[in-house]
């Protein structure tokens, strides 16, 4: 069994985050979300792991590196255009040989891992397995029309959901899959997609089985799917104090303090993480909250958040909550006279202000 791991796309809903960096390497809980796909291949015993990335960019190659850290061999596979998931399995047939292998979503993100799905797979007689979620909103994903306990068909973003099932971004096939993308014809949208090769193998007569999520996934592609994911990630995590706190501070509930943090004359409500040589003064840090390396809190309150490396929040009057602070970011009180708010702000950015 081989894994094959997505990273390429643009992140236009995560915009304006993905503007500066791959929607993959995005933090959740100070951990690249790209880094939870691969240990989830790991932990199912994986040794041989391909990952597509973008070809003009070698961003996700240098930040991943080649495996060793976590005792797989990775091989990068570059896709030059983004022409749909059926097209990312497609070039990826000379690495998969004639290997079943798991195709892994890179920013999607499943509790409890991939293992239980590829031994129902290999159990089974079938050519393909899908992963299943319920999910509000099946008409952003694919959608399988289930019949007596089957799959039928699967449609890719209907108008008119048939089930309220979406398929995850996990899926297990056999080398039969290739067959599918080869012969299947690019969409509306010019892509090849990932729904119509699986119409395809059921039209064929090959065998698709399925396992409903019965836990929580996510596809992180929004803002508020990153901060949930977030919360849920954090809600799981051992408490671990690296770091300094002062005997004035309160600290409770669970939370990771790294090395060379200090927490001055504060308070912080876990489940939160706090990464290195981060320094919270004279401030609140509330429930489900991820600090990123060398940020600094000074006079100021954080909650439901996820606040990205090198970061400057001082002396704000309202909570901030709810929010997504990339790398590099100041919100500091206003100085001198006249009195105002005054933005730099990037494409596709959201504030709101009181």
């Amino acid at each position: 069994m081989k894994a094959l791991i997505a990273s390429g796309g643009k992140g236009t809903r995560l915009r304006p985050l993905t503007h500066t960096q791959n929607k993959h390497l995005i933090p959740i809980a100070n951990k690249p979300i790209l880094h939870y796909a691969i240990e989830a291949a790991v932990d199912a015993g994986i040794k041989q792991i391909g990952i597509i990335h973008t070809a003009d960019s070698c961003e996700v190659p240098d930040a991943i590196g080649n495996g060793k850290r976590w005792g797989v061999k990775i091989t990068y596979i570059p896709q030059k255009t983004p022409a749909g998931l059926a097209h990312v399995v497609k070039i990826a047939e000379k690495f998969i040989g004639k290997d079943n292998f798991i195709f892994y979503l890179g920013d999607n993100m499943v509790v409890g891992g991939v293992k239980r799905f590829i031994d129902e797979f290999e159990k089974s007689d079938c050519n393909c397995w899908l992963t299943l979620s319920k999910v509000k909103d099946p008409e952003r994903f694919g959608v399988p029309v289930i019949k007596n306990n089957k799959i039928v068909k699967v449609e890719e973003k209907p108008s008119k959901p048939k089930s309220q099932f979406a398929v995850a971004g996990i899926y297990i096939y056999d080398s039969h899959i290739f067959e599918a993308v080869k012969n299947i014809k690019p969409s509306e949208r010019g892509e090849l997609e990932i729904s119509d090769a699986h119409t395809y193998l059921i039209e064929k007569g090959f065998k698709v089985g399925y396992s409903e999520i019965t836990g929580w996934w996510k596809d992180t592609g929004k803002p508020a799917d990153l901060l949930e994911a977030n919360r849920l990630i954090l809600d799981n995590i051992e408490p671990n104090f690296k770091g300094e706190v002062d005997k004035v501070s309160s600290v409770l509930g669970k939370v990771i303090l790294d090395e060379g943090s200090k927490v001055i004359n504060s308070v912080v409500r876990g489940p939160a993480i706090i990464g290195k040589n981060a320094i919270i003064e004279n401030s609140y840090i509330g429930p489900f909250t991820s600090i990123g390396d060398r940020t600094t809190i000074r006079n100021a309150e954080v909650e439901y958040s996820i606040v990205l490396r090198d970061c400057k929040i001082s002396n704000v009057k309202l909570r901030i909550e709810g929010s997504i602070l990339g790398n590099d970011v100041e919100i500091v009180d206003a100085v001198g006279k006249p009195l105002v708010h005054r933005f730099m702000i990037g494409d596709q950015s959201r504030v709101e202000v009181a």
